[in-house]
């Protein structure tokens, strides 16, 4: 059974002490393919030297992630561009609006967002989209006519059911993950009325560990935790759920 968990932060150092180890626990469990999303440019080198280990199982995305947009968030958008000149990535990522945190830097973060939108279309590669209390303006910026080539995946999906089909109208895939587990959170009453055929899975480990795991630092070989739960809402195996969501994502990421 092949697993693909398409979005993983393997590199942080929440791993530091058994980082190999959960790489094999996630290999044990399935898993063929791990993408790793960038956050800034203080986390590259450990996620380059991550993925430069393991070629054909780790592979690496490029991007600035909203909560790292500050004062100097032009340097960091020219450090992305230079490395998309550099290396080999295979997606822009994670990018996106988060309003919860802080909204000091709103402007900057649109920006910023639409910055790397540009770069996703422009070297043909999905964008990574990370939304948290914004999904009003990020959707209305996906919406605009100049966006219309984009795809990718709307990562940590907890939306309503009309903001998915507005997400999946606009070429993305939704990214599920361990709050699909979550008893009270309401996610399994949308998903049940959205196809398999738009949705892929993720971790975002270390975070947002899946029943029974939550409250728990969360690693790769959780996410089948995720395809079980899938697997209970769509009334179908488990074997299936990881052959479509690992199809999906070989698809996005063009593997």
């Amino acid at each position: 059974m092949q697993l693909i968990d398409t979005h993983t932060h393997i590199y942080l150092e929440e791993f530091n002490e058994d980082r190999y180890e959960v790489i094999e626990n996630a290999e044990k469990q399935g898993l063929t393919h791990m993408f790793l999303p960038n956050i800034d440019s203080s986390s590259l080198d450990d996620m380059l030297q991550l993925t430069a280990k393991h070629p054909g199982l780790l592979f690496p995305l490029i991007g600035l992630h909203p909560t790292s947009v500050e004062d100097d968030y032009k340097q960091e958008l020219q450090i992305v561009e230079n490395q998309l000149k550099e290396n080999k990535y295979f997606g822009i990522g994670e990018i996106g609006l988060d309003y919860y945190w802080d909204t000091n830097f709103k402007n900057e973060q649109i920006e910023a967002f639409e910055h790397q939108l540009h770069l996703a279309m422009q070297n043909n590669l999905p964008a990574i989209i990370h939304i948290r209390d914004s999904f009003d303006d990020a959707l209305s910026i996906i919406n605009k006519p100049e966006y219309k080539s984009l795809f990718g995946i709307f990562h940590c999906f907890t939306g309503t059911l009309e903001q998915a089909e507005n997400i999946i109208s606009n070429g993305f895939k939704l990214g599920i993950g361990g709050i699909l587990t979550f008893k009270n959170a309401g996610l399994d009453k949308v998903i049940e009325n959205i196809d398999i055929k738009h949705l892929v899975l993720e971790t975002d480990a270390p975070y947002l560990a899946p029943v029974p795991k939550r409250g728990k630092r969360n690693e790769p070989a959780y996410i089948y935790y995720v395809a079980k739960k899938l697997a209970e809402i769509k009334n179908i195996s488990i074997e299936e759920v990881a052959k479509t969501t690992s199809n999906n994502a070989l698809q996005i990421f063009n593997i």
